[in-house]
């Protein structure tokens, strides 16, 4: 007989929703505490920015949602559902068919999966965490804040973070900068490129959000400035390069003056320095007692990214590792943390856990690998990473097509930066995906037909 827990998850963004499936598949008690009016977490857009463009105020109004206004998915949406609720485009008012969509469908997504799976029912909308810590008997209590300011508690056997990891900005370390004169802002209060028009700027970081900024600015800013460690300069869109956009190694240092010193030489009097250079973990209500830190965004110790050693199974993280496809990872991992609390499947002892943590990070420290790089899996490790939860959940195995898929389109993505939303080589692949979404969707032929003739 299946051991039912009651299991509190906090937040109801993707991984919030996907964990509370799955717990609630699985016969647990799920409450999902969610701050907000709505569902959603970073999918749900807000024009507003923080009163700290930087993002380091402590003191800060904060703004959760880091999109700006024209984001579209880097990711086809082939690949970013559910495995079995595909992301397949939906007829309706204001949806979005395209294969690389707006932000605005995958929110849309997001409330069909919430509705088709009954998850609206474990959503306290209005209720922010403010304390979770261990009671005695392994039991935790979860305090929060309700709408009308009152802090009330409850007691929960088990506990499943799934706060999103966009809302707390990481900035470079840039020397001289307290005397700069000019404007710092993070990605994360970047809206539109409207502010930045006539102005120098200079780009920190050429990831996802650095590329598809950068790409907005090419045009409204006067000169773009880009630093990126990557030496593969030779992949970047012709276009980029022969438009107001210079690229450059790392920051050299800052000067009174309002000049930048790279260092590659250059010296550029710039109006603005825009960080592109990703998010912190912060788990501000989180009392572990030091069994859970978060050194140089390492969270950890962590068993698989997931269960820390001496909590687990009452203590889980859902949704840390970076540059992945989030929502299938996000199913994975939920999945075995439902099976775990269930009892269904067995974790190793503490000793072999952080046995095996203890292995893993003297690997990465042998690959060269920085501590704030713990948790990026990428292209090419996310497949092992998945098949390795699916095979101890019992879960058919990460398909093929989906690797092929992913790699494909990360290689033709940098090259083609302006284009590769719209035109695409993969039709193939294309094809795969829906006759395996036919399997849980009748629907979906005529529309891997409309898509292919799209391309």
């Amino acid at each position: 007989m299946p051991h039912s827990s009651r299991v509190a998850v906090i937040g109801a963004g993707a991984g919030g929703l996907v964990s509370a499936r799955e717990l609630s598949r699985e016969g647990h008690h799920v409450v999902v505490f969610e701050r907000n009016t709505q569902i959603g977490g970073a999918w749900v857009y807000s024009p507003e920015i923080e009163s700290d463009p930087l993002g380091v105020d402590p003191d800060r109004t904060r703004i959760h949602s880091s999109l700006f206004k024209s984001l579209r998915t880097n990711i086809p949406r082939e690949l970013m559902g559910v495995r079995d609720f595909p992301f397949v485009p939906r007829e309706g008012e204001d949806r979005d068919p395209r294969r690389f969509p707006s932000h605005q469908e995958v929110r849309k997504y997001l409330e069909d999966f919430a509705n088709e799976f009954g998850v609206y029912k474990f959503v306290r909308f209005g209720t922010e965490v403010v304390f979770a810590g261990l009671e005695e008997l392994g039991k935790w209590r979860i305090e929060f804040r309700c709408e009308n300011g009152d802090v009330d508690y409850e007691i929960f056997d088990a506990v499943v973070v799934c706060v999103g990891n966009y809302s707390q900005p990481r900035v470079a370390e840039i020397p001289g900068i307290d005397g700069w004169p000019g404007e710092q802002v993070h990605s994360h209060n970047y809206r539109d490129p409207e502010p930045f028009r006539g102005k120098v700027v200079v780009l920190i970081g050429y990831s996802s959000s650095g590329t598809d900024i950068s790409q907005e600015l090419i045009g409204v800013a006067k000169e773009i400035h880009i630093v990126w460690r990557s030496p593969k300069r030779e992949l970047l869109d012709r276009e980029s390069i022969i438009s107001n956009v210079s690229f450059h190694p790392m920051i050299e240092s800052v000067c009174k003056d309002g000049t930048v010193v790279f260092q590659d030489g250059c010296v550029v009097s710039a109006d603005v320095i825009l960080h592109c250079t990703g998010y912190n973990y912060h788990f501000p209500f989180l009392e572990t007692n030091g069994n859970v830190t978060v050194d140089d965004n390492r969270v950890g110790p962590l068993y698989k990214h997931v269960f820390p050693p001496a909590l687990a199974p009452g203590l889980s993280f859902v949704g840390l590792p970076f540059k992945v496809i989030p929502f299938p990872l996000f199913e994975l991992q939920s999945n075995w943390v439902a099976g775990v609390l269930s009892k269904r499947i067995a974790l190793p002892s503490k000793e072999e856990m952080l046995a095996d943590v203890k292995a893993f990070y003297e690997d990465l420290e042998a690959l060269g690998k920085p501590k704030h790089r713990t948790h990026l899996l990428g292209d090419y490790m996310m497949p092992a990473y998945c098949n390795w939860v699916a095979t101890t959940c019992g879960c058919p195995p990460y398909e093929e097509w989906r690797k092929e898929m992913n790699i494909s389109v990360h290689l033709y993505r940098l090259p083609n930066l302006k284009t590769y939303r719209d035109d695409w080589h993969d039709d193939e692949l294309i094809r795969q995906a829906y006759e395996e979404f036919s399997k849980y969707n009748t629907n979906v032929r005529s529309q891997n037909n409309s898509n292919l003739n799209a391309s």
